[in-house]
């Protein structure tokens, strides 16, 4: 008889023990509920709510739009790096749309010359030398610029700005043979891009900028595989083809609003 008394007694206290547990449960459910609802709905609120803040800095402290007038140098590598002699400065404007504190579009043009001399016969000149050639390349060009996160890089860093850029190019180039006044003109268009970086150091924050550049581009130039500059006797002068990608370097003064 004890024993089946024990038996209820310990079923009557594990009862209570389940009951009240149960009813915690529900209270610390009912009160985490309580606090952020349907857990989507709240992340859904702090991206929101953390992208209406990042407008907000961006139209406090951000630049809109930027112009960029610029000078420097243009270069080539390979064959036509070889054969040409690059005539500094070249010239070069631009124009950015800023989408954010990171992304802008940018758009532009740009203007280099370059000679180069053919000393002896070649399949195109058999007859003589065609002298000095004068080479004018235009460029107008769209792309991207992304701006690197610098916020925990240090001062210095910070306020250079730094980004990466990469374009899509359209290269209008003349040669102009000055020696040879009874020879047209050659002219041709090409397609090409380019990726590189830049700095911006300020001059008056937000207002004006001295902007550095380098870029890398590779354009397929309508005589890169040219016979014309190759020399007819084994001991002459001249060029196989005009192989040879191009690298720019542009010191720029921007004006930002």
């Amino acid at each position: 008889m004890n024993k089946i008394k024990k038996l209820l007694l310990l079923i009557l206290a594990l009862h209570s023990a389940l009951s009240l547990a149960q009813v915690k449960g529900i209270d610390q459910f009912e009160q985490f509920d309580s606090v952020g609802g349907d857990i989507f709905t709240d992340f859904s609120e702090d991206v929101e709510a953390g992208t209406v803040l990042e407008g907000e800095r961006f139209y406090k402290y951000g630049r809109y739009f930027s112009f960029q007038i610029g000078v420097g140098v243009t270069s080539f590598t390979d064959n036509r790096g070889i054969a040409y002699e690059d005539a500094p400065p070249s010239v070069g404007l631009g124009f950015l749309y800023f989408f954010n504190f990171k992304m802008a579009f940018t758009m532009g043009l740009a203007l280099s010359k370059h000679n180069f001399f053919l000393n002896d016969a070649v399949n195109a000149f058999d007859a003589g030398p065609a002298g000095q050639v004068e080479v004018t390349m235009f460029r107008v060009f769209a792309g991207i610029r992304y701006y690197i996160d610098t916020t925990d890089l240090g001062t210095a860093l910070t306020y250079s700005n730094p980004y990466f850029a990469g374009r899509i190019e359209y290269w209008l180039q003349t040669n102009k043979f000055v020696d040879q006044s009874g020879v047209a003109n050659q002219s041709g268009g090409a397609f090409g891009t380019s990726v590189g970086g830049g700095l911006e150091f300020p001059v008056d924050l937000k207002d004006s900028f001295v902007n550095v550049e380098i870029l890398y581009h590779v354009v397929n130039f309508f005589d890169k595989f040219t016979t014309d500059y190759r020399p007819i006797e084994d001991t002459g002068s001249g060029f196989d083809d005009m192989d040879g990608d191009v690298y720019t370097v542009m010191v720029s003064y921007v004006l930002s609003w």
